[in-house]
């Protein structure tokens, strides 16, 4: 996919801030590679990718190479000079460099075998982090980071192979029955949950279906089922609207919020494939 030449300019806008947090390639100068939001390196890599930027292209090359350097031999990733080294950071960089192309990387082969034995009795994945106390929701896994780790997976041939994977499905599925937060860091399913967000950042109706719909074990799920049916309850025109955003992508044409978006519908085309 090449970048339409409608979305040159959104291309150019995000490329010109590169040194906004102080370093190039939008990381800071001791490389935090997640800080900056919306205009963070993570967060670049993916919206440029969307815009059809080709992953050879040396901008997303160099950003491979960033993260790449915060590999550690065990397979986990830090991707802050100081602090601990959380699940949900080796998931957010696995995901982005399985985006990038790599997920058959010796490397990445590591960080797999790595999540695949961290994986909760639960199904899912998460830390010890306790941001809101500890209160019996914190016992459960976090849906979002397990629904970023399925969303890496995806790109391997564990996909629909591997029962673990089928447990970490189970458990998002779940979590469309529980809807109450669960999680050290509270992800919940309630109001902004059900606001489809677009680009794909945070835990929302939108991402959660795109992601299960690569998954056998939730294509034929009644929770599944419902979740699809609330997202095309939003269709206008069989399109997708952006009903949430970060107020930093104000004014980029690809998400613009509350008009439909044609390369978010791209994304609903491609559930739409998976369920065949």
């Amino acid at each position: 996919m090449a970048v339409i030449k409608q979305y040159e300019d959104d291309v150019n806008a995000i490329l010109a801030k590169r040194y906004d947090n102080g370093a190039d390639f939008w990381t800071t100068p001791d490389k935090r590679l997640c800080k900056g939001s919306p205009y963070s390196t993570l967060n670049c890599a993916h919206m440029l990718l969307e815009l059809g930027v080709e992953p050879s292209e040396p901008v997303l090359k160099e950003i491979a190479g960033l993260f790449f350097s915060s590999w550690r031999e065990d397979g986990r990733f830090k991707l802050s000079p100081q602090g601990a080294i959380y699940p949900c950071n080796t998931i957010n960089a696995v995901n982005v460099l399985c985006h990038l192309g790599y997920a058959s990387d010796s490397r990445l082969q590591k960080t797999f075998d790595y999540l695949l034995n961290i994986q909760q009795s639960d199904g899912g994945w998460r830390c010890n982090k306790f941001s809101y106390g500890k209160g019996p929701e914190t016992e459960y896994s976090n849906p979002g980071p397990t629904l970023t780790a399925l969303n890496a997976f995806r790109f391997t041939e564990l996909l629909n192979t591997e029962p673990a994977l089928d447990e970490a499905v189970e458990f998002l599925l779940e979590h469309w029955r529980i809807r109450k937060p669960l999680g050290p860091c509270h992800y919940g399913i309630g109001t902004l949950f059900m606001q489809a967000e677009y680009p794909f950042a945070s835990y929302n109706i939108f991402v959660y279906v795109y992601v299960l719909s690569f998954y056998d074990r939730a294509k034929k799920d009644k929770r599944f089922a419902e979740a699809l049916e609330v997202l095309q309850s939003k269709l206008v025109e069989g399109k997708i609207v952006v009903e949430r955003l970060n107020r930093g992508l104000t004014g980029l044409a690809f998400c613009k919020k509350g008009e439909p978006s044609d390369l978010a519908t791209k994304r609903y085309h491609e559930i739409l494939r998976n369920l065949g």
